[in-house]
C-alpha cells in the first residue's frame, strides 16, 4: 500500500519534515507500506502568543493545499500554537480543518484523517497508558506553563518540566538533539510512566530517544514520535518503527 502524509508546518520549522519522514523511513526498511510526505507552510518566526494566534488563522489555507494532493492523513505540526489557544483546542482545530476541506471539495468523495500534533501527544500518552510524565521544552516559562496545564487538563499529571526559554523558532530547530541527554539528567523522573524528551515538534530529539530510554530505563517519547504514532494508527497500521522509543515498539533499556 502507498500512503500520503500531509503536514501543516510553521514556516520556520526545520524539524518535522526530517523527523517524521525518518521515522517512517525506518519502518519502510522492514514493512511493505510506502509513504510520501507533503507539506504546506504557514508563517511563524518567533514563539510568542501573537505569532502563534496569527498562524492558527491561516491553517485553513494549508489544509486546502494538502487536500489538493489528496493526502491520506493531515496533521498540524506545531504543538504550542494549538495549546496556547485554550484547553482542549486541538478538537476545535480538527473540526475547523475538516469543515474547510469539506467546503472546498464539495461533492468530491474525499476526507483525509485529520489530527494535530498537540492532540497526538496527549492522546498517544493516554493510549500507551501514561498517567504521570516529566517533559522538556524550549518554550518561555509562560508558554511551558500553558503546555503543562493543557496536558494536565487532559488527565495526565506532569511531575516535572524543564524549559530553555528559546523564542527564536529557527534557533530551536538548530539545537543539537544530543544535548537533551545532558539536559534530562536534571529532570525529575521518579515515579513517572514516560519522559517526553521534547514537548515541541521543532526541538529535535529523535537521535537521542533510544539513548535516553537506555539511560533512564523507562519509556521515552516526543511530540514528533507521538505524531507519527497517531498517523499510523489513523491509517489502521501497527504503531511500530525502529529506533524511535517505546511508543513505536522499542524495548531498548526498559526495566
Amino acid at each position: 500500500m502507498k500512503y500520503r502524509i500531509g503536514q501543516i508546518v510553521p514556516s520556520s520549522n526545520i524539524t518535522m519534515e526530517r523527523e517524521v519522514p525518518a521515522i517512517f523511513a525506518g519502518r519502510m526498511q522492514t514493512l511493505p507500506e510506502q509513504f510520501s510526505f507533503h507539506s504546506s507552510r504557514v508563517r511563524m518566526h518567533r514563539v510568542v502568543a501573537e505569532e502563534l494566534e496569527k498562524m492558527n488563522r491561516d491553517m485553513g489555507r494549508c489544509a486546502l493545499e494538502l487536500a489538493d494532493a489528496r493526502v491520506d492523513v493531515m496533521s498540524t505540526a506545531c504543538l504550542v500554537a494549538t495549546m496556547c489557544m485554550g484547553k482542549g483546542y486541538h478538537r476545535q482545530v480538527i473540526e475547523e480543518l475538516g469543515a474547510a476541506v469539506d467546503t472546498a471539495m464539495g461533492a468530491a468523495p474525499y476526507r483525509p484523517q485529520i489530527m494535530t500534533s498537540a492532540g497526538a501527544l496527549v492522546e498517544e500518552l493516554k493510549d500507551f497508558g501514561a498517567r504521570r510524565i516529566s517533559l522538556m521544552a524550549p518554550y518561555s516559562d509562560a508558554l511551558t506553563k500553558t503546555v503543562v496545564e493543557y496536558i494536565e487538563h487532559e488527565g495526565i499529571e506532569v511531575k516535572d518540566a524543564i524549559n530553555f526559554s528559546i523564542l527564536d523558532n529557527l534557533e530551536v530547530g538548530e539545537r543539537n538533539p544530543l544535548q537533551l541527554l545532558e539536559d534530562v539528567r536534571r529532570l525529575d523522573v521518579r515515579g513517572v510512566d514516560t519522559v517526553v524528551l521534547s514537548a515541541c515538534v521543532q526541538m529535535p530529539s529523535l537521535a537521542a530517544i533510544e539513548q535516553a530510554q537506555q539511560a533512564l530505563g523507562i519509556p521515552v517519547t516526543s511530540t514528533a514520535v507521538c505524531t507519527a504514532r497517531q498517523m499510523l494508527r489513523k491509517l489502521g497500521l501497527s504503531a511500530n518503527a525502529p529506533n524511535a522509543g517505546a511508543y513505536l515498539g522499542s524495548q531498548t533499556g526498559l526495566r
